[in-house]
């Protein structure tokens, strides 16, 4: 198609980004390099904000983290030693179905032609290599070498990233950059309605799971992650409510459902279930409807699930399962929303519901230890309204299953993919779509100071972009849990003002341990130095047996604290 063909000829890179802030993209994650330099120049034209992340890796990982809180993330690297650096952040917005768009800036069509000897290539002629690896972990990949087909296939990959939640990898040679679209495309927005089940086939399901529903003494809901990830939170809401039945969430679910509701139960991951009770509620009922569910190792306790196929219902975003039938096409929204519609509550039992409680541990022996069974309870206690929580692999993604949240709290976990050091940037992430997005409550992340290292670099990008979150890093040689503090309010802020006069420093004593006597301390050593007057909010209180330093910890850690300086505060 010739430019004088186009009704409004715009160029690819503007179609690109405008298309990005259509979908709710409003700051873009990556690296610069020589062949998206060009591209770049475009963003702040399409009202779209450039985070120049330290390395690709972690700007991937704050892509993921931006995703889980908006509807969408973008990612900008380029050809070959770029994209190769954020592979494995992609791969795991792959894994856990986050949809991220990984733009990446390549060598020219010509150059591609002449198989010309570029640096960052192979040397071998071969400019696909590259964009065949990133198939393997995206549900699209478009290469922009046609006019004619740009606009199309641009659209075509939003929509994908969308509507399956997985990454798409879009290549964006040099001289397309430049090349001329229609523009008129952008007055008619990207259908992203998901397609709708057939009528037949989606009546046929709904009326085996009624049946199931109707036919059970002992019906429970668990609900796992991807009814986060492909959007069917609202309509699990409307189900509990229309049930009234017991609901739990796996640990991938977490955040999936209203803590307070008087139907929750807790966290079901098979042996390690919190409470203990909810293990055997859900492995002793009669029907087990499941939403959104992905049995990883993690996500049950190594597998340590007791529930058998023929009590279950499975709901999928691609099918749904009926005891031992699979019904392939059969999109769980759709059903879910006919099972409101026509499910007669008088019909349903009302099985007892486990109470959850944040139950801090008393300190028995006077210890200064802090123990994990103190620990995640009384985060429950500091959390508050509309908090987004971050835990990193390890200690503290099996930890926080033991906190109750507050109502609107959003939980970000890697328990999948695993990836060490993914937490910060996601931190990062996460705090800049709360801004972007003009969400209230805090950002608050739970790290290892192995992990912690990975990606600590990520710090430097949250004091540029004055963000604020609160991070937590346990120091697992010693088991010290450090705290570091992000409140940023000076738009002069450095990276000298970590250390100002009004920085405090707290240090906490842990231990591992999840049984015996002891359970919360003292911290082991605090620095402190003069507070702002307090605004007005309530410190917690503490539960143990005497007054100490750590029972103030988690309050101290609140931005409107006395304790808690606007400035960065760093225990190294």
């Amino acid at each position: 198609m010739s430019n004088s063909n186009l009704q409004k000829p715009i160029d690819v890179a503007e179609y690109l980004f405008k298309r990005l802030y259509e979908v709710g993209v409003r700051s873009v994650h990556g690296v610069p390099g020589d062949y998206n330099l060009v591209a770049l120049d475009y963003l702040p034209q399409c009202n779209l904000k450039w985070v120049g992340s330290v390395n690709e890796l972690n700007a991937a990982y704050a892509a993921d983290g931006y995703a889980r809180i908006t509807k969408m993330a973008a990612l900008i690297t380029t050809f070959g030693v770029g994209e190769l650096s954020a592979v494995n952040g992609v791969a795991g917005s792959y894994s856990e179905h986050i949809p991220v768009v990984h733009i990446v800036g390549c060598p020219s069509t010509i150059s591609q032609r002449d198989q010309m000897l570029l640096h960052h290539t192979l040397g071998n002629g071969d400019f696909d290599v590259f964009a065949n690896m990133s198939a393997q972990i995206s549900c699209n990949v478009a290469k922009l070498n046609k006019p004619s087909e740009i606009a199309e296939q641009i659209d075509t990959a939003l929509r994908t990233c969308w509507l399956r939640s997985r990454p798409v990898y879009i290549m964006v040679p040099t001289d397309m950059v430049q090349e001329k679209v229609e523009g008129a495309r952008l007055d008619t927005p990207i259908d992203l309605s998901e397609p709708q089940n057939d009528p037949g086939n989606e009546d046929f399901v709904v009326d085996e799971i009624l049946k199931a529903m109707y036919a059970a003494q002992r019906p429970v809901i668990l609900v796992d992650s991807c009814a986060i990830r492909h959007r069917v939170v609202k309509e699990v809401h409307q189900l509990i409510d229309k049930l009234d039945l017991p609901v739990f969430v796996t640990p991938m679910g977490k955040g999936a459902v209203n803590e307070d509701h008087p139907n929750y139960g807790g966290v079901f991951a098979g042996d390690g279930s919190h409470p203990a009770r909810a293990q055997s509620i859900v492995e002793g009922s009669d029907l087990l409807l499941t939403i959104g569910a992905l049995k990883s190792d993690f996500n049950t306790t190594g597998f340590s699930y007791r529930t058998s196929q023929i009590n279950s219902v499975d709901f999928h975003s691609t099918h749904c399962k009926v005891r031992y039938s699979t019904y392939p096409g059969v999109a769980m929204r759709g059903v879910l929303r006919k099972i409101i519609d026509r499910v007669d509550p008088k019909s349903m039992p009302a099985p007892s519901i486990p109470e959850v409680r944040n139950e801090v541990e008393k300190n028995t022996d006077d210890s200064e230890i802090i123990t994990q069974a103190w620990l995640w309870p009384r985060v429950g206690e500091y959390l508050i309204p509309n908090d987004i929580v971050v835990t990193e692999t390890g200690t503290a993604n099996f930890g926080i299953w033991d906190t109750r949240f507050p109502r609107n709290v959003t939980a970000l976990s890697q328990v999948l993919w695993g990836s060490i050091g993914w937490s910060v940037g996601a931190c990062q992430g996460a705090a800049l779509a709360a801004k972007d997005a003009g969400k209230e409550g805090r950002t608050i992340l739970f790290v290892g100071d192995g992990s912690f290292q990975l990606t600590a670099q990520e710090l430097s990008t949250m004091i540029r972009h004055h963000l604020k979150p609160t991070m937590y890093v346990f120091k697992t040689d010693h088991l010290l849990c450090l705290l570091l503090t992000l409140v940023l309010v000076s738009s002069s802020a450095t990276m000298a003002s970590p250390l100002s006069d009004s920085s405090t420093v707290w240090m906490l004593s842990t231990t591992t341990s999840t049984t015996g006597s002891t359970r919360t301390s003292s911290a082991s050593s605090a620095a402190r130095r003069p507070a702002r007057p307090s605004r007005s909010r309530p410190r917690l209180s503490s539960t143990s047996s005497s007054p100490t330093r750590s029972s103030t910890l988690l309050s101290a850690c609140n931005s409107s604290s006395s304790t808690c300086p606007e400035r960065m505060l760093l225990a190294l």
